[in-house]
Parts: C-alpha cells; structure tokens; sequence
C-alpha cells in the first residue's frame, strides 16, 4: 500500500481526564499509522494547568508554534480548581482561547447525536430524543469572550464594575453563517439562527446579515430566526426540530452544553473548531470533546474516551480528508456500544462497565 504524506498530529491532553482520553486517542492514531500505513506524525506538548505548573505560562510560545504547523490539534481539556486563584492571564483556560483566537478558528462546530443504544441514558423520554440529531455551529472568535473594552474598574462610590464588550462586524457573522449554511447543505437543508435581536443591537446585525447571505447565496436552504432563550426552551420542547443551528460565541456556549446532555453524557460528544481555507484547501483547526477537565475523576481510569475519538473522527474527515477512515472509526464506536460496553457515565441495567482504556481498546478491536 502507498503511504500517502506525513501529516503533523499535535496532541495537547491538559489538564485532569484529558490526559486520559487523550492516551485512547494517541493509541487509535498508531493502530492506523500500523495498519491502514497512514504516516501521522504524532507529536505531544503541555497546554493549561499542566503547563503552568512547569513553566508559569497556559501555553508556551513552542507549544502555540507546534499548533501552527500541525494539520490538526487534538485538545484534552484544560482548568481544574487548584488554578481557580490564578490572575486572569495565567488560567489555564487562556490557552485554549489563545489557540482559538490566533489559529483563527472562528467555527465551532458541535455534533448533538443521540446514539440508539443510548436512549435511556438521556434525562428526557426516549421518544422526544430517539434519533436526534443536531449541528450546532458556534462563532468561536467574537461575541462578548472577546470584544473590547474589558476589564474589572473601581467606579467613584468606592464600589467595582465588570465589563465585557458584545460586538460583532458584517464579516464576523457571514463567515460562521457560511460554515452553517453549507453544513447543511449535506444534512436537511434547514438552518436556526439564534441571538437576542428583541434586546441586543448586535443581535439585529447578526438576524439581517445571516437573512442577506441566505437570500444571496443559499436560496434552496430553509432558515428561521429564533431568540436563544426561546431556542434553550425548544431544544428540551422538540429538539428534533432542529437541523443545524447558527449562534454566536456566548450563546453557542450555553446552547450548545444543553443541547449535549439531551444525548445522556458529556462524555459522548465531539467538537471541531475550523478556521479558513488557505488557497491549497487546507484549514486550521482542532478537535477537543465537549466535557471538561473532571478533576473529581482525574486519575480513577473510569472517563469516557468517546467523546475524544469521535473528536479524531472529526479530524480525519475536515482536516485529513480521510472520510472513510472517519466512517470505519465511528462504526466502530457505534459497534461497541452495540455490544454493551459502557464507561460509569453511560453505565445501565444489564450492561458492561469498562474502564477508560478498556473502552479505548474495544473500538481499537472493532477496527481489526
């Protein structure tokens, strides 16, 4: 078999269970460079808490360098409560946002699949989730997380006031909106748009431009406008109303980790965060699972991998071009589950509960 190019696979695990997920993914990378002779090159560096307690810094100059000429970065999780008292700059979330932001990764795009054999783990009746299956696609570079001026200020009664800055420009909201639009392209053809138009300028900016681009460019896609409140109270309602969902960053925040525990775990789903094409068709970007670093499970071997090897997945199919390596590793996934093996997270009556490694080597044996 012909090895195609050497691709650069840069692996930062963090901080608590990323470490952990991680390894599963790093083990599912060899078994293809092994035996389906794809050539990653695997390289792996410190990012958030674990890289502040080495070199006082979340992300290194090397580390953020390494990201830049990776094809895709594979993210753990980053933060934990022993840097709750860190100034502001030095938490290690700060990494991940430097990552966002410099490697110009404006959409966040965040699967909602509740897989069939995974029905009764979700907190709403199995028939109101049977079968979903949503694309959330969040701004990841504007919005509040980023918009200036900033910062805590004492005012003149002695008293402090917090500001952060809610702006985006034409360019900001066309470019995510482009993403979701061509998403769903390939899915149902219906895209929801979803800001606080009824109390937010930067609302109404982002309702008409996504209107403008719809009826320039995207005329055979279906679009309606929904207030994200009313979108958080659908999404429990009918959350099989929806196709994909087009939202900015801080409301892409919040929609997008309910819309997560209507498959039953955080523990299950994947995210990409994708920047611009350059003139060669390549994009920038990283893959990280949707749930957090979980410090009160850190080390106990009972995290759920899933969510980073469906996050992998994501790679190879946006980043790699490799669709039917993405295909085989997410039957695998499903084949496991039709199997009974479940992590503590997704544990029920009548199945298996395997540890984090077990689970990682159980799809590993679905792919042979």
């Amino acid at each position: 078999m012909i090895k195609v190019k050497k691709r650069k696979i840069l692996l930062l695990p963090g901080d608590g269970i990323g470490q952990e997920v991680v390894a599963e993914v790093k083990k599912i990378i060899q078994w293809f460079n092994s035996k389906k002779s794809l050539d990653f090159d695997i390289d792996e560096d410190l990012v958030g808490g674990a890289a502040y307690d080495k070199h006082k810094n979340p992300i290194t100059d090397e580390v953020f360098y390494k990201a830049l000429e990776s094809e895709a970065v594979i993210l753990g999780a980053v933060g934990g409560p022993k840097y709750d008292n860190l100034e502001f700059s030095k938490r290690p979330e700060r990494a991940l946002l430097k990552l966002r932001k410099e490697l110009k990764l404006f959409a966040n795009l965040r699967p909602a699949i509740c897989f069939k054999q995974l029905v009764d783990a979700s907190s709403l009746k199995p028939e109101i989730v049977s079968g979903l299956d949503i694309m959330i696609v969040r701004e990841l570079t504007g919005g509040i997380y980023f918009g200036e001026p900033r910062g805590i200020k004492l005012i003149e009664n002695g008293e402090r006031r917090g500001t952060n800055t809610h702006s985006y420009t034409t360019n900001e909201i066309i470019r995510v909106a482009r993403v979701a639009f061509e998403l769903a392209k390939k899915r149902g053809k219906k895209v929801t748009s979803c800001e606080k138009s009824n109390v937010m300028e930067a609302g109404v900016l982002w309702r008409e431009e996504v209107q403008s681009l719809k009826d320039k460019e995207f005329k055979d896609i279906e679009l309606n406008h929904m207030l994200a409140d009313n979108c958080a109270m659908q999404l429990l309602r009918n959350p099989k109303q929806f196709d994909v969902i087009v939202t900015d960053n801080l409301f892409g925040d919040i929609l997008s980790d309910e819309a997560s525990m209507l498959t039953g775990s955080l523990g299950l789903l994947p995210s990409a965060s994708l920047g611009a094409k350059d003139k060669n068709g390549n994009i920038r970007s990283m893959y990280e699972p949707v749930h957090g670093s979980a410090p009160d499970i850190a080390g106990k071997g009972i995290a759920n991998p899933i969510a980073s090897i469906l996050s992998f997945a994501m790679a190879l199919r946006y980043s790699l071009n490799l669709d039917k390596e993405a295909d085989i590793l997410e039957k695998a996934v499903q084949e496991v589950l039709d199997e009974g093996l479940r992590t503590k997270d997704i544990i029920s009556k009548g199945m298996k509960e395997v540890s984090t490694s077990q689970m990682g080597d159980a799809i590993i044996s679905k792919l042979k």
